[in-house]
C-alpha cells in the first residue's frame, strides 16, 4: 500500500495495548506498518500492570480460601507463600504473552523497531541512530506513575516496582486511595503484610459511586488494613530503622515502614517525543485529540493513556482499532465512552458501568430513582466475620431506563459485563424485574431489587 514517498504507511509509537491494537488493525487493512518502542512489547498492562496484578490477586485469593475452608470443616488448610516462586510463575506467563504478540505482529508483517521515537517533522521520526518516514503516525506512548515533588520521595516505589520486590514487605505504607492503591493494599494485606493506606480524600476510590466507595472503605478496615483518610504525604526520610513517612491532616503523624508505595496517579508519557516539531498540541499535559483521535496535525493520531480520556486497557484497544479504521477505510469511527465498565480487583470486588448516582443527579432535567440492596452472599454465611455484597441501580424515574449499575461482591466484574449490551439499548427496571435468575446465586439479587 505504501508509495515511494514514505518508508511506511503507518508508524505506531508505543507497543502497549493501544499501539498493538492499532498496528494489527491497520495491517489487516493492507497498510505497511511499523511499531516502535524501546521497552518490552505489551506495555504497562502486560508487563507491569493489569496482567501481573491479576496474578497477584489470584495468589491472594488462595490465602482467602484457606481462611474460608476452616469455616467449612477443613482441619488444616493453611500453607505458606513462596514469593519468589510466585514471581517466577508470573514472569514465565508474561514472557508467553509477549511471544504471542510478537508472533501475531510477524504474521501481519508488522515491523517491530526496538527504539524510542523522536519527531523531526510530522512525517519523519528519529529512532536511535536511524531516521524513518511515515505517511501517518499514531502516538500510543501510554502513561507513567507520578511522584510528588516532596523531600525524600525517591525511596518510594511505584506500582511497577511492586512486581520486582525481593521479599514480601512487613510494614507497607501506601499513599493514594485510587484503584491501584486499593488493590495493592488488599493484595498485600491478604498475603500477610501490615498495611496502612493513606489518602487525601474522605473516602477511597474518588470517581466511583459513593456507595461503592463507602462499602470498600469499610471492608478494607474490617480486613485489618489501616485506612487513614483526609491525610496527605508531607515528606519521607530514611535511616537504618526504615522509612519514616511524615503525614499531615486528620492523621498528623509519622509512620515507620520498610516499603513505601506511591500510588498517586499516572501522567501521559510524552517525554522525548519532540511534539513541537510535529505540530502536535498538548492540553493539560496530555495530547489533545478530537472524537476520532486526530491531533492538531492531520496526519498524526493519538490513542490510549497519552490522551486525556478514559485510561483503561479495553478503551485503549478500542481507540486503536477505531483510529486504524478511520485512517485506512472510508468509514471513520469514534469510540463511545457512555457504557464503559470499570472494576476494582480486590476482595470484595467492585464493578461499575454507566453513571454514578452523583453523575445522574447532576443532570437537572432528570428525576432519579435509586434501588440498592446489601446482603451477605451464601458462601460467607458460615463465617464469623460477615462479608457484605451490594447491588445498586441508578434509574431514570420517568422512563425507568437504567442509567448506572454498581456492584460489590465476588466476581462482580464478570457479572456486570453481560448486562452492558442491554443497558446500551435502554434496559428498564421492569424488564430487569421480569427476568428469572439462577438460584442460589448472588447475581439473582439484581432481578429482585425493590
Amino acid at each position: 500500500m505504501t508509495g515511494s514517498m514514505f518508508d511506511y504507511d503507518l508508524l505506531v509509537i508505543g507497543a502497549g495495548s493501544a499501539g498493538l491494537s492499532a498496528a494489527r488493525a491497520a495491517a489487516q487493512y493492507g497498510a505497511q506498518v511499523a511499531i516502535a518502542d524501546p521497552d518490552l512489547i505489551g506495555g504497562t498492562c502486560i508487563n507491569r500492570g493489569c496482567i501481573p496484578k491479576k496474578f497477584l490477586v489470584f495468589a491472594a485469593d488462595f490465602a482467602r480460601q484457606q481462611c474460608l475452608a476452616k469455616s467449612y470443616g477443613w482441619v488444616n488448610p493453611s500453607g505458606k507463600l513462596d514469593w519468589l516462586a510466585l514471581r517466577s510463575v508470573i514472569d514465565q506467563e508474561l514472557a508467553k504473552l509477549r511471544q504471542s504478540y510478537q508472533s501475531k505482529l510477524a504474521k501481519l508483517n508488522v515491523t517491530v523497531l526496538n527504539s524510542a521515537a523522536r519527531f523531526v517533522d510530522p512525517h519523519k521520526v528519529e529512532l536511535g541512530d536511524r531516521t524513518i518516514t511515515a505517511d501517518k503516525v499514531i502516538i500510543a506512548t501510554g502513561a507513567k506513575p507520578v511522584k510528588p515533588d516532596l523531600p525524600g520521595v525517591d525511596c518510594g516505589l511505584t506500582s511497577r516496582d511492586m512486581f520486582r520486590l525481593e521479599t514480601l514487605p512487613n510494614q507497607l505504607t501506601i499513599v493514594g486511595g485510587g484503584y491501584i492503591g486499593v488493590e495493592f493494599s488488599n493484595i498485600f494485606a491478604t498475603l500477610g503484610c501490615n498495611v496502612t493506606l493513606v489518602d487525601k480524600n474522605d473516602w477511597i476510590l474518588p470517581g466511583f459511586d459513593q456507595d461503592i466507595r463507602q462499602t470498600l472503605h469499610h471492608s478494607l478496615m474490617e480486613q485489618g488494613i489501616r485506612v487513614w483518610s483526609e491525610t496527605a504525604l508531607e515528606s519521607v526520610r530514611t535511616d537504618s530503622s526504615g522509612i519514616h513517612v511524615s503525614l499531615s491532616g486528620q492523621h498528623d503523624d509519622t509512620l515507620l515502614a520498610d516499603t513505601l508505595l506511591l500510588a498517586l496517579g499516572r501522567a501521559p508519557n510524552l517525554e522525548g517525543l519532540n511534539l513541537e516539531a510535529a505540530g502536535v498540541e498538548v492540553n493539560e499535559k496530555a495530547i489533545a485529540v478530537d472524537e476520532y483521535s486526530r491531533t492538531s496535525q492531520p496526519s498524526i493520531f493519538a490513542i490510549g493513556d497519552c490522551t486525556n480520556r478514559l485510561p483503561l486497557t479495553p478503551v485503549a484497544k478500542a481507540e486503536g482499532a477505531a483510529a486504524a479504521k478511520t485512517l485506512f477505510t472510508d468509514q471513520p469511527q469514534a469510540v463511545s465512552y457512555r457504557w464503559v465498565p470499570s472494576a476494582v480487583f480486590c476482595s470484595p470486588e467492585a464493578a461499575t458501568v454507566g453513571w454514578s448516582e452523583a453523575e445522574a443527579r447532576s443532570h437537572d432535567d432528570l428525576e432519579i430513582e435509586v434501588h440498592c440492596s446489601r446482603f451477605t452472599p451464601l458462601r460467607y454465611r458460615p463465617l464469623s466475620q460477615k462479608r457484605e455484597a451490594m447491588i445498586k441501580l441508578v434509574v431514570n424515574a420517568a422512563s425507568q431506563e437504567i442509567l448506572g449499575l454498581h456492584l460489590v461482591g465476588d466476581e462482580a466484574a464478570e457479572m456486570i459485563q453481560g448486562f452492558i449490551p442491554a443497558l446500551r439499548r435502554g434496559l428498564t427496571l421492569a424488564e430487569l424485574s421480569e427476568t428469572i435468575g439462577l438460584h442460589p446465586t448472588s447475581g439473582e439479587e439484581i432481578f429482585d431489587l425493590d
